[in-house]
């Protein structure tokens, strides 16, 4: 069984191109996936969705 793999936000930010402000407001408009909650102060998000999501703007600008 493979574990998810959690990163952190300076991670989707270095992997999608997106700022700290285009994330959350992705999240808060339903088009990125959620961070969950690691601790009172600490977040994270999947690996696995966040590649997912690359992969569908991909095919979405391919047409």
């Amino acid at each position: 069984m493979t574990h998810p793999k959690i990163i952190r936000i300076s991670t989707v930010k270095a992997v999608t191109g997106l700022s700290r402000g285009s994330i959350y407001r992705l999240i808060k408009e339903s088009d990125f996936p959620r961070q969950i909650k690691l601790s009172t102060q600490a977040a994270g998000w999947i690996e696995s969705e966040i590649n997912d999501w690359l992969e569908s703007r991909i095919a979405a600008s391919r047409g």
